[in-house]
Parts: structure tokens; C-alpha cells; sequence
């Protein structure tokens, strides 16, 4: 709490700065595509969002390592923090990618590598929070969403190598590549300005969340005190 409360302000901040700066230059400043025309302004929101999908979801694995093999109980409230967080983002990947689809492919949805994965993670980030609530015990529902995202990592590989391992219709990887990018630096900037909004949002997310648990467990312990008494 003591790290948090002060540096919350200032990360808002930066968020809202940077989210302005990279929508004016995704929307206004980068030019339209030579194949997919000004379609090519969903790319600012679908890739940072899927990046966010994987980031999120490896973050909670970290977490849940800690929190199984230390019992730190900051790693567990961060697991279950940033599910949601890390649900809304593959959401918002799957919807952006099907817009995109849809003028591209000339469909909304194939059942290709790529997607499929994607759409498992999202499935993934919903059971791990119902798992989390499942108990009358916090501890109990966490150590369980624990082991459950722990065993889902092995997703996280599938989806960012799906396109090499098998013949799908999405592009193979245009940012993170041996060589270095393909993208024109007209484009790339505003879509790693995007991506660095994104993670900023998640840090203030989080940092929120993990802030409303931590009263909402010490109102639950002064309860129990209380009782006892």
C-alpha cells in the first residue's frame, strides 16, 4: 500500500498521455495500408490486445508459481487481480480480430490454430475466476486457480507459435521476429505507443484491484476479530 497510493496518480497519468498520444497516431498520423486501406487501424487495438492476452496470462503464472511454492499471499491476490483484467483484453483481441477478419478473410470466424488457442485462453481466464470464487475460503479458491493457471502455461507457447507450427490463415509474427520488424516505422511506433498504453492501464488496473482486496481482507479479518470477541 505504502508503494502503490503514491505511485497510482502518476501512472494514470502517463496512461492517459500515452493513450492519447498513441490514438492520435494510430488514428491520424500513420498512414492507410496499400492492401487494407484504412482497415488497418484495427491492428493498433487487436495487436496490443493480444500481446496483453499472453503478458497478463504469463504474469499470473509467475504469480501462481510464487504463491504455490512460497504461500506469498501478495502473489495470489495478484493472480486473481489481473484475471479479469487479463479476460477483457483477449475479449477485446477476439472482437478487434474478427472485425478485421471479416473484410481480410471474408468471414468472422475460422477455427484455424491462431484463434482457436485464443479462444481457449479466454476460457481459461473465465474458469480461473470462477475457480477463485468457487470456495468459502479465499485461500482455498486461490491455491486452486493457482495450479489451474499453472496447468493452462502450456497455451501460452501453442498460441504464440501456432502460425509456424501449422498452416492457418492468420500472418506469421510481424514485430517480434529474427531480422527485426516488417512494419514501416509510420506504423510501428504508434503501435508500440499503444502497447505501452495498454500495459500502463493493466499496472493501474491492477495496482486498484490489488488495493480494493487487501481492505476488503482486512475488513474480513476485523469481522472475524470482531466475532471472536
Amino acid at each position: 500500500m505504502a508503494i502503490a497510493n503514491p505511485c497510482l496518480p502518476w501512472l494514470a497519468l502517463l496512461t492517459v498521455a500515452c493513450l492519447i498520444w498513441g490514438l492520435y497516431l494510430s488514428l491520424f498520423a500513420s498512414p492507410a495500408d496499400y492492401q487494407q486501406s484504412e482497415t488497418v487501424r484495427i491492428m493498433y487495438v487487436h495487436v496490443p490486445s493480444a500481446w496483453m492476452a499472453l503478458f497478463i496470462y504469463s504474469v499470473m503464472a509467475i504469480a501462481s508459481l510464487v504463491a504455490v511454492i512460497w504461500r506469498h499471499p501478495l502473489a495470489e491476490i495478484a493472480a486473481q487481480a489481473s484475471a479479469p483484467i487479463g479476460a477483457a483484453f483477449t475479449f477485446c483481441a477476439l472482437v478487434t480480430g474478427s472485425l478485421w477478419g471479416k473484410p481480410m478473410w471474408g468471414t468472422w470466424w475460422v477455427w484455424d490454430a491462431r484463434l482457436t488457442s485464443v479462444l481457449i485462453l479466454f476460457f481459461i481466464y473465465l474458469a480461473h475466476m470462477a475457480l477463485t470464487s468457487a470456495f468459502d475460503d479465499p485461500a482455498r479458491g486461490r491455491r486452486a486457480a493457482a495450479i489451474l493457471c499453472l496447468v493452462g502455461f502450456v497455451n501460452v507457447p501453442i498460441i504464440k507459435f501456432s502460425v509456424e507450427w501449422w498452416n492457418t490463415l492468420h500472418q506469421p509474427a510481424s514485430v517480434l521476429k529474427l531480422g527485426g520488424p516488417s512494419i514501416h516505422a509510420d506504423m510501428l511506433w504508434p503501435l508500440l505507443i499503444m502497447a505501452l498504453a495498454f500495459k500502463l492501464i493493466y499496472l493501474c488496473l491492477l495496482i486498484v484491484r490489488m488495493r480494493n482486496e487487501l481492505m476488503a481482507a482486512r475488513v474480513r479479518n476485523l469481522t472475524a476479530a470482531r466475532a471472536r470477541g
